[in-house]
């Protein structure tokens, strides 16, 4: 990246929140509750809640052009506008190298040590998501979270409740979704452990504890945007405990995750902030998805080329497993982007203890 010499903290910005509450948490918070208050009742009426294959995969499958994939499409102009300066070849490049080098990386890792592969796409995965929920918490005036060790904790809690949660109920749908990562590359997991009810009991009572005692934590610092805090992890528990892990994985990643960082690019970006403010979301997001179209298209066609050379299986299940090793190669570098962009703007990851926002 080019280099920025950081500049003063980021003050905090009523137009950026109320674009945030507007795209990234209204619209979640209504899709959860909804998902999970037809899962309760599905199952306390006693009807068979097992779906077809394609259901259960149409969430994921629908994030390939509904917010998810397209979330990271606009990396390459993220960075320029984040740091307030114009996007030249200079930051599309800085960036471009960036994806290649870690893509690359990655994806060669994949192909060697598909295991360790796997174990380090659940971690980035737990980095990211929690770095993105950060982010929102601190935009929204979180001031609860001005401690190095709350903050720490946060971003282990939001980020694990998609990755730890539905492996507690549904450990032999979990599995079956790391196997087929592994089985690309014909291997096998060869943990069996990892799903065993004592494992499960042990994951559980950690993490119910790491979530309790961050939002103590949180509490006992008091400030604004606790309320929101605990309310949200509430949900975020509630829902990946009743959603069938594939179905609720998928809807997460398309309107929590990837709409509130459409949410930031939209406040990076000047014209997508005045339509949000003349014109309303809608045309805000219509301006960001613009932006997102051309490398959106690139991705699918690559992944598609992908499946097609390496003469994968049609079935949900495997083409499944070959989007998401495919999402982990550009999550890295996709992470790296916007570890610096919290940098820049002092928020998220980058914030820190001695500034006041």
């Amino acid at each position: 990246m080019p280099d920025f010499d950081g500049g003063a903290p980021r003050k905090r910005d009523p137009e950026l929140a109320a674009l945030m509450q507007a795209v990234g948490c209204r619209p979640a918070w209504l899709t959860l509750t909804l998902v999970a208050l037809g899962s309760v009742v599905l199952t306390a009426s006693g009807l068979d809640p097992t779906l077809p294959p394609w259901l259960r995969y149409l969430p994921l499958a629908a994030s390939l052009v509904l917010f998810g994939l397209p979330h990271g499409a606009v990396d390459h102009l993220a960075p320029a506008r984040a740091a307030g300066e114009t996007v030249t070849i200079r930051w599309l490049s800085a960036v471009g190298v960036v994806y290649l080098l870690l893509g690359g990386a990655y994806t060669a890792l994949w192909v060697v040590a598909p295991v360790a592969s796997a174990a380090l796409f659940v971690a980035l995965t737990v980095l990211h998501w929690g770095q993105g929920d950060l982010y929102a918490l601190d935009v929204l005036g979180s001031t609860h979270l001005d401690n190095v060790g709350v903050r720490a904790g946060t971003v282990l809690v939001r980020g694990g409740l998609p990755m730890l949660v539905p492996l507690l109920r549904y450990p032999e749908r979990y599995r079956t979704v790391v196997d087929a990562w592994v089985a690309l590359f014909g291997r096998d997991l060869h943990a069996a452990w990892l799903f065993t009810a004592d494992v499960r009991l042990a994951v559980g009572l950690g993490f119910a504890t790491l979530t309790v005692g961050t939002l103590a934590a949180g509490y006992r610092a008091g400030g604004p945007g606790w309320k929101l805090d605990a309310a949200e992890t509430g949900l975020l528990w509630t829902y990946f405990l009743v959603v069938p892990p594939l179905i609720a994985v998928g809807i997460y990643f398309c309107v929590w995750h990837s709409l509130r960082h459409v949410g930031r690019l939209m406040g990076v970006d000047d014209g997508a902030r005045e339509a949000f403010a003349t014109r309303g979301p809608l045309v805000a997001l219509l301006r960001t998805g613009r932006d997102a179209v051309p490398l959106t298209a690139v991705s699918l066609c690559l992944l598609v080329g992908v499946g097609v050379v390496a003469g994968v299986d049609t079935e949900p299940r495997v083409l499944a497993a070959l989007y998401l090793v495919f999402v982990a190669v550009l999550t890295l570098p996709h992470v790296v982007v916007v570890t610096w962009m919290d940098r820049v703007e002092r928020v998220g990851l980058g914030w820190r203890p001695d500034e006041q926002q």
